[in-house]
């Protein structure tokens, strides 16, 4: 071979190899070497990361914002009237868990009763309670009261009776008069004097039982205490 033919072989093999030199820089993703993928996360994820298996708070809301679901729940009962008793309550309740220590009669100064409260063992039954209220109660309303309402209210339990309507001039000895013959604590007799909004005078005493005081109201209620006669209400 001469030296020109000599040195075209040289120059085609030479390009013979640069050319598979670059076609064989493909190869690896041919056969199916995984890619490196742009992210703007770090490629290898921090050591503190919880692992992938860990559940995670599916909520996005802070824990004192959430509603308690345990725990006792208290609220106020309006539109009641003199007239409603514990058990009218409870009855229409039916479902909610209470029993008549659940309930209190929110009375004000002269013994009108304001409203009920009610202690629920849960918001679910509270929820339940307002409800079976809007469905049968129309005449009522349930509203959130504080622990402290409660709390300062004081059970009667229908053990209490107020006497209504005694004369100006009474003495505890005349009420004490008015009662004989029924069993009651003489030291829970309270008169109670109010000027406002006209002069008037009342009373309550405590029984030993409910048995007792209705006993006495059934016997005593519009008797005479001197020249006024005396209306009785069993407090609950």
């Amino acid at each position: 071979m001469s030296k020109l033919g000599l040195l075209r072989a040289v120059i085609t093999s030479n390009l013979a190899v640069r050319t598979a030199v670059r076609q064989n820089r493909g190869l690896p993703m041919l056969l199916g070497e995984p890619t490196r993928r742009f992210s703007t996360e770090a490629e290898n994820p921090p050591q503190n990361s919880p692992p992938s298996d860990q559940p995670q708070d599916a909520s996005p809301i802070e824990p004192f914002l959430q509603t308690p679901t345990t725990g006792l729940v208290y609220g106020k009962l309006l539109g009641i009237s003199r007239y409603t008793l514990k058990t009218d309550v409870v009855n229409m309740l039916e479902g909610c868990n209470l029993s008549l220590e659940d309930v209190k009669v929110d009375y004000n100064r002269a013994f009108t009763p304001m409203g009920m409260v009610v202690q629920f063992r849960s918001w679910k039954a509270f929820d339940n309670a307002a409800r079976v209220i809007s469905r049968k109660g129309r005449l009522f309303k349930l509203e959130r009261a504080n622990r402290s309402l409660w709390d300062n209210l004081t059970p009667h339990d229908g053990k209490t009776v107020l006497l209504q309507g005694i004369p100006q001039t009474a003495a505890p000895e005349d009420v004490e008069r008015f009662l004989s013959g029924c069993e009651y604590n003489s030291s829970s007799l309270q008169i109670i004097f109010r000027s406002f909004p006209e002069p008037s005078k009342f009373a309550t005493v405590r029984f030993p039982s409910q048995t007792e005081a209705m006993n006495a109201f059934l016997a005593k209620n519009k008797g005479f205490c001197q020249n006024g006669q005396i209306l009785m209400r069993v407090l609950q």
